[in-house]
């Protein structure tokens, strides 16, 4: 992933609506759900989500589909792990990297 894909992806997230859209998203699975649903479940308004997929799906972090009267959104998994595999390429000092390990920990100096 190139640096510019990368920030489109985290400027897309850097906000609270957002963020809380694309994590319930995310729970959701490759099924979505439809935005009144997304809506509801947010507290949010139909105009004010309406904004915020529009930025989730431009920056390519949210995938739609029409489903007779409902239009379906849904997390876009390939977008969202190929900015989770460029920000930990370079972690652990180059090694490969699990994670859970102290050797990906910060160090205490």
């Amino acid at each position: 992933m190139e640096i510019k894909s990368a920030v489109t992806l985290l400027a897309a997230l850097a906000q609270e609506t957002r963020l809380s859209v694309f994590r319930l998203l995310v729970e959701q699975g490759t099924d979505g759900l439809p935005a009144g649903q997304i809506a509801e479940r947010l507290d949010i308004s139909p105009a004010t989500l309406s904004f915020h997929l529009k930025e989730l799906t431009h920056a390519g972090l949210t995938l739609s589909r029409q489903e007779g009267r409902f239009v379906i959104y849904s997390a876009h998994y390939e977008a969202m792990n190929g900015l989770l595999s460029f920000l930990t390429e370079n972690c652990c000092a180059g090694s490969p990297c699990d994670a859970t390990a102290s050797a990906c920990a910060p160090s205490k100096r």
